[in-house]
């Protein structure tokens, strides 16, 4: 099938017997040109099926429009509303998306950075898989100056700009939580703990048990990769544990929705035998029953602060190099999984 050619603003010019430079300005409707004209100009765009050509101008401008994201995963409640909240400042901005995500392999992420950079992004933003720990991928992008913010999993020890939740506030809150409720033999259920956001959320966990003179066991802390079947896994060890844990603190509510289920299976009453506390208020946590006391961990503005400091650097309003870190609020939403004393 011969394929049909791209139309041009000459095309136009020769029908209507104007100049190309006259028909360039009545496309992006010039208010030197005169209103029929640009009229005239508009329809037969139109009629021709004439499309704008954004990545030749851009390039003339040294400038694509384009924010790269780089996630770790996509099937994730709370990424995907990361996404949205990014999708609403950059759209509004006049920004186009390319969104990239490693599968929680650091050699997937450098081989996503370095094509993003080739495909010419004005700016990104990223959240690091479970096992990088080399960020020179990134370095490719500083020596052009193009700004890279960091978001949720990020390197707490570099200089990059990066938007954060107080993982450790919050892992002491959700474990003193627990304990107030009685429980003494908490299980923790995370993730890799070289990763900024599990290794807070662990310290704060530990640091609660040593505040309330509760001795800190490593037999109780359950490193998974907060998929489904770790919830399960999770359920499995904990039933095996003799005397059964009175406890559980899960970094993720989907994991925690399905070992709860678990171990309800297997006639364990949730809370009166095991207080469990979740991760991010996913859906899940409402549907569950006994619904899922949790951490609010809002994704929504966690993207749109992210994304308003990278669009404002980029229009030169602020510096993103003059604000290294940005905490953003979280708080612990309590409901029936965790509330033994009424």
């Amino acid at each position: 099938m011969k394929t049909k050619k791209e139309v041009t603003i000459y095309d136009i010019a020769q029908k209507l017997e104007l100049s190309s430079a006259t028909v360039s300005r009545g496309l992006q409707d010039h208010p030197a040109i005169n209103k029929n004209t640009r009229k005239r100009i508009q329809e037969t765009a139109r009629e021709l099926g004439y499309r704008h050509n954004n990545f030749a101008s851009n390039l003339r401008k040294q400038k694509t429009n384009t924010i790269g994201v780089l996630v770790h995963e996509l099937n994730s409640n709370f990424i995907t509303s990361v996404l949205a909240g990014i999708e609403k400042i950059t759209t509004e901005a006049g920004y186009d998306l390319i969104i990239a995500h490693s599968s929680e392999s650091s050699v997937k992420e450098a081989a996503n950075a370095v094509n993003l950079f080739h495909k010419r992004v004005d700016g990104l933003i990223a959240s690091l898989a479970f096992d990088t720990a080399d960020l020179s991928h990134f370095g490719l992008f500083e020596e052009k100056g193009i700004p890279v913010i960091f978001f949720d999993r990020v390197e707490e020890k570099g200089e990059s700009t990066k938007v954060i939740i107080d993982n450790y506030k919050c892992g002491y809150q959700a474990t003193q939580h627990l304990i107030e409720q009685g429980c003494k033999r908490i299980v923790l259920v995370t993730a890799n703990l070289k990763r900024n956001v599990y290794a807070q959320r662990h310290k704060g966990y530990a640091d609660a048990l040593y505040d309330n003179n509760i001795p800190f066991h490593k037999k109780y802390v359950l490193i998974k990769d907060l998929s489904e079947q770790c919830g399960v896994e999770a359920a499995m060890e904990i039933l095996k544990m003799n005397p059964l844990p009175d406890g559980a603190f899960i970094t993720n509510d989907f994991s925690a929705a399905v070992c709860m289920q678990t171990l309800k299976d297997h006639g364990v009453r949730i809370p009166e035998d095991i207080a469990i506390v979740g991760f991010n208020n996913d859906a899940i946590g409402k549907i569950i029953e006994p619904q899922l006391s949790t951490i609010d961990y809002p994704g929504i503005d966690m993207g749109e602060i992210a994304a308003r400091n990278l669009i404002n650097h980029l229009k030169g309003l602020s510096n993103i190099k003059h604000t290294n870190t940005i905490v953003i609020r979280s708080n612990l939403i309590v409901r029936e999984s965790s509330q033994r004393k009424k």
